[in-house]
């Protein structure tokens, strides 16, 4: 399936910590591979082999590892969309690469044990400019139940909470590209579709993982490392 998977991979990723001196987020290891290839083998994995990166930040390192290490035979295209670019800036500079009516839009360091095809039936289905999935918020905190006496009745370790998220895993209409002069990507551009209702959500209600720390990303090498990779969806 040619449908081309655009990846956004070209911030500084500084909450992650010093590491990212040396070499950008998208290259930071779980287990023996750089988490970039991971969120690419999901789609790979799944019949999507056209990927079109976004580069910024040490850009010439991701196009370097891949260039030396696509032993898979994916075809990869590199843009080089700007140190400074915002996520719509970095999209936009992609437009003339994107050959048919839509395209996947991917975060760099999300995981999820997601399936694509379904993905894509469904935002074909809707007919919206664009998809996004949404998971279910994990709380940051221990929650504590009382009753009206105020006696503790349940202690609930970081459940899962009522309220979604963006989990990434997108699908865009080439419409989007008229909108991506309005602002940031997940402001201005998708309260515009909001207001146009024209984009809508995919629930993805098994697991999923983004790696915006250097706790997260000890946490996904802990999983792959005990063979409990949740996203790992290949053989």
């Amino acid at each position: 399936m040619d449908i081309p998977v655009v990846i956004l991979c070209g911030g500084k990723g500084e909450r992650i910590g010093r590491i990212t001196e040396e070499i950008p987020k998208p290259l930071i290891r779980v287990g023996d591979r750089p988490i970039l290839w991971h969120v690419m083998k999901i789609y790979a994995s799944q019949g999507f082999n056209h990927f079109i990166l976004c580069l910024g930040y040490k850009g010439e390192k991701i196009k370097e590892y891949f260039e030396n290490n696509n032993d898979e035979g994916w075809q990869i295209q590199f843009v080089d969309t700007g140190l400074e670019s915002t996520k719509s800036e970095r999209i936009q500079q992609i437009k003339d690469l994107i050959k048919g009516d839509s395209f996947f839009l991917a975060y760099g360091d999300d995981v999820a044990n997601i399936n694509l095809p379904d993905l894509l039936k469904f935002h074909k289905r809707m007919g919206l400019t664009a998809t996004i999935t949404i998971v279910r918020m994990i709380s940051h905190f221990g929650l504590v139940t009382i009753d009206e006496k105020n006696i503790i009745t349940e202690f609930k370790e970081k459940p899962l909470l009522d309220e979604w998220m963006n989990g990434g895993f997108m699908v865009m209409d080439k419409k989007i590209f008229d909108c991506l002069t309005l602002g940031e990507l997940e402001k201005e551009i998708f309260e515009k579709l909001v207001e146009l209702k024209q984009i809508c959500a995919y629930k993805h209600k098994r697991e999923w993982k983004s790696m915006n720390t250097l706790k997260d990303n000890i946490r996904l090498n802990i999983l792959w490392n005990k063979g409990k990779a949740f996203w790992k969806i290949w053989e």
